[in-house]
């Protein structure tokens, strides 16, 4: 077994940095340097990954972004409430709040992550930002977390879906665009199942016309789904206004 003494600890002009990027100062500083190991740097940290925090992250994500949307909508019902939260904590936005924050520039991986582009991979960079979020929690508890989830995620989030989080889903969306031009529905196929049970990656592809338009990962059938639609319903868009 390899002792964890061998890990370098992230030195503190980087430490200082990705602090000032997420807004917090870490009274237990380990917890930000475990939350940014990823797993393929296992064999030099002794197990001591990121994939508990990602896990406490994603639960604390889920509350606060919950709280936040009863609160802000109080008119809203549940289908509406549950779409909100549907879009907000998707993959999609979670990397996007982590390419805003560069955080893939600050990931521990291992060689081989480091040659296929994990800080580019869209749910290497969605777990990183979930294992900080959870990191924050340990650190100074939940309105840190929910303050950090404010400003990294909720307010731009919202700034870009300004028309209403609310409103159809993406399948639905999709749905709906062939229908009002006669064209037949899309077909989902899952393409692959990846990961240990309790932590399940699907990939599933939008099929259309004997064609694939495009194709999006997610913790769950529907979330994969979902994100495949919004692509393929961007791809169709841009074809029409060609």
């Amino acid at each position: 077994m390899v002792n964890s003494a061998h890990l370098d600890p992230v030195n503190k002009d980087e430490r200082g940095d990705l602090e000032a990027i997420v807004g917090h100062h870490f009274a237990a500083p380990e917890l930000l340097e475990r939350a940014i190991t990823h797993r393929s740097f296992r064999q030099l940290s002794n197990g001591a990954d990121n994939e508990r925090l990602e896990f406490l992250g994603d639960r604390v994500l889920g509350l606060i972004v919950s709280e936040y949307l009863c609160q802000s909508n109080p008119d809203w019902d549940a289908g509406q409430l549950s779409k909100g939260l549907a879009r907000l904590v998707s993959a999609t936005s979670l990397h996007a709040a982590a390419q805003r924050l560069k955080l893939g520039t600050h990931l521990r991986l291992g060689a081989g992550e480091e040659k296929t582009g994990g800080r580019d991979k869209r749910r290497l960079l969605a777990d990183v930002f979930e294992a900080i979020l959870g990191a924050i929690y340990l650190d100074a508890g939940l309105p840190a977390a929910a303050a950090f989830l404010q400003r990294a995620l909720l307010a731009p989030a919202l700034a870009a879906h300004a028309h209403g989080i609310e409103r159809t889903d993406h399948k639905s969306a999709l749905q709906e665009w062939l229908q009002q031009r006669g064209r037949a529905p899309v077909e989902y196929r899952v393409h692959r199942e990846s990961g240990p049970d309790h932590q399940k990656i699907f990939e599933v592809e939008v099929w259309h016309s004997s064609a694939r338009l495009a194709a999006s990962e997610g913790r769950s059938k529907k979330e994969a789904e979902q994100e495949a639609a919004r692509a393929a319903l961007t791809l169709l868009e841009s074809r029409t206004a060609e």
